[in-house]
C-alpha cells in the first residue's frame, strides 16, 4: 500500500434516515437531510440534501423528493448511491482533486440490521470509490462519540433514537452484550403529530410542519420545568377545505407523543431486564446515556429516569455523537479494528 496512501482519503459517514453526515479530516464537512429530488421526466437527480429538503411536500408531478433510507436501512439503492456521491462531491477539500479519490471509509449501520441490507451499505459505497469499507454498529459509534471507554471490561448502556430507529444496547469490553433495535424513532414522533393534528383539531399538516412543530414545542411529559411558548400551526382545514391557524401548546404534544414514547421505555427496560447481573450493578453507577436527534424531545431523559430509577444523561452534541464516534474509529483503525465489521 505504502506509497499510494497519500492518494486515499479516510472520511467517516453516519447514514441516518432523516440525516446524513460525513466527517473528513476531523472536521464534519456534511450534515445535511437525507433526501433527494428526481426529475421525473429525465431521472436526473435535482437537488439533494437542505435543497431537496425545502421541495419536500411542494412539488408538482415531474418533480418528486425520495428519502432513499428506510428504518436506518437502504430502501431505494439507486437514490442512496447517488446521494452519497453528491454528497461526497461537496466535501471542500475533495473539491480541488481532478478525479474521484480512493476512500476508505467507516460507515455506521443499525444494529438489527440483517445481512442482505449490510451489503447493499457496502455496495454502495464501494460505487462511489470506496476502496477500503468497514462498517460499526450505531450504539457503538454513539458510545464512542458520547466519550465512553468501550474497551473497558465495565457496563454502559446507550440509548440512540434517530430518525428511523431507536438502538438501545449495553455495551462492555469492545462489545454489544444485549441490543434492541426497535422502529421507533423520530420518523414515528412526526406521523404521531400529523394524525393528532388531523384528529383533535381537523387541521391537516405536511410532515415538514409536523417535524417543525416537534422541534419547536415537543415534549415527552406533561410537566415541563420550562415549557416552551405556545406555537401557531398552519394547515388546511379538513372540514371546509380552507388554510387555517390554530394554537397549540407543547402539552398536546406529549399527549400525541406519548403512545410512542411507551413503546421506547418498554424497549429499554427490556433490555435492562436481558443484561447480566455484573454489567446491571455497572448501569445502576454509570446510568443511561442517550444520543440522536430523539433525545432532544424536552423532558425525554426525566421521563427515563423516572421509569428506570437510573441517572439519564444526554450527550452534549446529540446529533453528532454517531458520526463523532465513527470518526474516532477511522483515526485509530488499529485499536478499533475488533469491532469494525469488514
Amino acid at each position: 500500500m505504502g506509497f499510494f496512501d497519500f492518494l486515499i482519503e479516510e472520511i467517516a459517514i453516519d447514514l441516518g434516515t432523516a440525516n446524513t453526515l460525513i466527517i473528513h479530516n476531523d472536521k464534519v464537512v456534511v450534515d445535511s437531510p437525507s433526501i433527494v429530488a428526481r426529475d421525473r421526466t429525465t431521472g436526473k437527480i435535482i437537488a439533494v440534501g437542505k435543497e431537496a429538503a425545502m421541495m419536500q411536500g411542494k412539488t408538482h408531478e415531474n418533480i418528486k423528493t425520495i428519502r432513499p433510507l428506510k428504518d436506518g436501512v437502504i430502501a431505494d439503492f439507486d437514490a442512496s448511491e447517488k446521494m452519497i456521491n453528491m454528497f461526497i462531491k461537496e466535501i471542500p477539500a475533495l473539491k480541488k482533486r481532478m478525479f474521484t479519490p480512493a476512500l476508505r471509509m467507516v460507515i455506521c449501520i443499525p444494529s438489527g440490521i440483517t445481512e442482505v441490507e449490510m451489503r447493499a451499505v457496502k455496495e454502495s459505497a464501494e460505487r462511489v470509490n470506496g476502496k477500503e469499507v468497514y462498517l460499526i454498529h450505531e450504539p457503538m459509534a454513539a458510545a464512542i462519540g458520547i466519550g465512553v471507554d468501550i474497551m473497558q471490561p465495565k457496563g454502559n448502556m446507550i440509548v440512540d433514537i434517530g430518525g428511523g430507529t431507536t438502538e438501545i444496547a449495553v455495551i462492555a469490553l469492545g462489545g454489544i452484550v444485549c441490543d434492541k433495535s426497535i422502529k421507533i424513532a423520530g420518523d414515528v414522533f412526526t406521523n404521531d403529530i400529523v394524525y393528532y393534528m388531523r384528529t383533535q383539531h381537523n387541521l391537516y399538516v405536511g410532515e415538514r410542519t409536523a417535524e417543525k412543530i416537534k422541534i419547536q414545542i415537543g415534549a415527552a411529559t406533561e410537566d415541563l420545568e420550562i415549557p416552551p411558548e405556545e406555537m401557531s400551526v398552519q394547515g388546511r382545514d379538513l372540514l371546509t377545505g380552507k388554510p387555517k391557524q390554530v394554537q397549540i401548546s407543547y402539552r398536546e404534544i406529549a399527549k400525541a407523543l406519548d403512545k410512542s414514547i411507551l413503546r421506547i421505555e418498554d424497549a429499554v427496560m427490556e433490555t435492562l431486564s436481558q443484561t447480566p447481573p455484573e454489567l446491571a450493578a455497572d448501569i445502576y453507577n454509570t446510568g443511561i446515556y442517550l444520543a440522536g436527534g430523539g433525545s432532544m424531545l424536552r423532558g425525554l431523559d426525566k421521563r427515563l429516569s423516572l421509569k428506570t430509577d437510573l441517572p439519564v444523561y444526554i450527550a452534549e452534541d446529540p446529533l453528532r455523537a454517531v458520526v463523532r464516534g465513527t470518526g474516532i474509529c477511522l483515526k485509530n483503525l488499529s485499536r478499533y479494528k475488533g469491532i469494525l465489521i469488514k
